[in-house]
């Protein structure tokens, strides 16, 4: 019964993936000593995720979502990307395509550096877009 339930997961999967849906994953340093950085971080992913959507593209931002989530688990300091990097490759694999938001620091960025290392071995498309102001 269990084995039945996985395989439906992944003719899912597949099936939204060959239906040439395309589904961004935003991704956008976060990880800040100052936890003002990090909030202005969340609300930078979270315009960009919108006017992203706007658009018409199906996106998953995971500072949208993670931030919250984070503020909730680590209090006002954050568990760091270490913390979320099982939770980020679960959407990673389902995603078609990565889309890097060039805030300040991305490029030393340890958790983008991994994400962009994660879709070319899987060669998906790489994008870099700047933040609206």
């Amino acid at each position: 019964m269990r084995n039945d339930h996985l395989e439906k997961r992944r003719d899912k999967k597949t099936e939204a993936q060959s239906n040439g849906k395309r589904v961004i994953y935003l991704a956008c340093p976060y990880t800040h000593p100052d936890q003002a950085v990090r909030a202005a971080r969340f609300h930078a992913a979270t315009r960009a995720a919108a006017a992203l959507i706007s658009q018409g593209n199906i996106v998953y931002s995971p500072i949208t979502m993670t931030h919250p989530i984070d503020l909730v688990l680590g209090g006002s300091e954050t568990l760091g990307s270490e913390y979320w990097v099982t939770f980020d490759e679960a959407f990673m694999d389902f995603c078609s395509e990565l889309y890097v938001l060039t805030l300040d620091g991305w490029d030393k960025s340890p958790g983008i550096a991994r994400e962009i290392e994660y879709f070319q071995r899987q060669r998906k498309p790489i994008y870099f877009i700047s933040p609206s102001k």
